[in-house]
């Protein structure tokens, strides 16, 4: 027996499994309950008079319905004005209407019969039977799956700029925005403003926007909907062999090419900058690099590590450590001075000698509150060291009630 579907309009398109109302229709009617398979094998033997060890062993070979958020593919059977039919062998016929239909409409435009495509299963409960499906979820998530690809590949995109912020710049690729940061741009693009005014900024990324770059995607977040581009690495291999000409602990010449809130980007060599990190600057407390740097400065730093074709540097480390002089002079319950240098979360920083800082935490005190009625920035103060390890440059430190000392 030949099952027809309801909209047909050429002469295959024959769904494998029938919807419930064509059965209905032909006297052929299998209701699957989910109370047991013996009962539906008694109401096909009584309908359809075949032998239960026949119906047995097509029961056994019948495949289960697809999962929903599953893909599926299959060859468009009818197009109607609100709605399209997929063969979907070999769990039957899908359907898209509906709100789904309106979403694809850009979509179902250049569809026509015969055509095969993927879709996205949202229901297998269709009240007339069909497995509904959506064209417009199919295609976000196979945009996502060449997404992965992208990333894993490092495969080089020529994207065009379409805006520009004081972060960074703004990409599209297949219809989803992504982000390219400052920080990930290459030399010759990277905003060189003196001041590091972030308006400049502002006005020398806007100078980029309708170019074409060649960038790689790094991140995908698809519940956000986000993109991240990298300037710097669209060619690794390059990049790799350049990488590979230095070694953990060489000392270079550089140039700043570029100053971010957690550091400092200085160009090695042509194609290959590092970053020295905020921590690494200098013994002492860094809190603005934009005080320290301008673009362009010569500066000597030495390469503390490289891993995944990245150089890690560090500008502290040609200088004297300074917490060198106190190894073997101070240890705990040694009574110092020190001068209160930045109030954090945790509590106050005390400095006994520049580069050489310790902790006095809140807990101490009872409270923060407590530590700052007590405390001063910029007032020298007594304190007894708890702690004192200075090969890991840690110290801690509890204030001793008193006057404070004299300056």
């Amino acid at each position: 027996m030949t099952w027809k579907a309801k909209h047909t309009r050429n002469p295959y398109s024959v769904p494998l499994f029938p919807t419930r109302k064509q059965k209905e229709q032909s006297g052929f009617y299998l209701y699957m309950k989910k109370d047991t398979e013996h009962d539906a094998v008694a109401t096909i033997a009584e309908h359809a008079k075949v032998e239960l060890s026949s119906v047995g062993k097509m029961l056994d070979k019948a495949e289960m319905p697809p999962e929903i958020d599953t893909l599926v593919e299959g060859p468009v059977i009818a197009i109607e004005k609100s709605s399209v039919y997929i063969n979907i062998a070999p769990f039957g016929t899908g359907i898209i209407y509906g709100r789904e239909f309106i979403n694809a409409k850009d979509i179902i435009k250049k569809v026509n019969i015969g055509d095969v495509v993927k879709a996205k299963v949202v229901s297998t409960d269709n009240e007339d039977g069909y497995i509904e499906l959506s064209l417009k979820e199919a295609k976000q998530a196979l945009m996502w799956s060449e997404a992965d690809k992208a990333i894993r590949s490092k495969m080089p995109l020529e994207l065009t700029v379409k805006e520009a912020n004081k972060g960074g710049l703004i990409l599209e690729w297949q219809g989803i925005a992504g982000f390219l940061p400052a920080s990930q741009l290459k030399s010759e693009h990277y905003p060189r403003v003196e001041d590091s005014d972030k308006d400049k900024i502002l006005k020398a990324l806007k100078m980029l926007v309708g170019k074409r770059i060649t960038v790689v995607m790094i991140s995908a977040l698809p519940k956000e909907g986000k993109l991240i581009f990298s300037e710097k690495d669209t060619n690794p291999e390059e990049r790799q062999e350049i990488v590979g000409k230095y070694a953990v602990g060489t000392e270079l010449d550089c140039t700043v090419a570029g100053i971010v809130d957690f550091g400092v980007f200085l160009k090695v060599e042509e194609g290959l900058e590092g970053l020295v990190h905020i921590s690494e600057i200098d013994w002492g407390l860094v809190e603005d690099p934009r005080t320290m740097f301008k673009i362009g400065d010569a500066v000597k730093a030495k390469i503390i590590e490289i891993k995944d074709g990245k150089i890690s540097l560090s500008i502290k480390a040609l200088k004297e450590n300074p917490w060198k002089e106190f190894e073997g002079t101070l240890k705990k319950g040694d009574i110092v001075s020190g001068v209160v240098i930045k109030f954090n979360k945790h509590g106050a920083l005390v400095s006994i000698k520049q580069g050489v800082a310790g902790l006095v935490h809140n807990s101490s005190f009872g409270s923060e509150e407590k530590l700052k009625k007590s405390l001063e920035l910029g007032k020298t103060y007594n304190f007894q060291v708890t702690l004192f390890e200075p090969k890991d440059q840690r110290m801690t430190l509890v204030f001793l009630d008193g006057e404070k000392k004299a300056e």
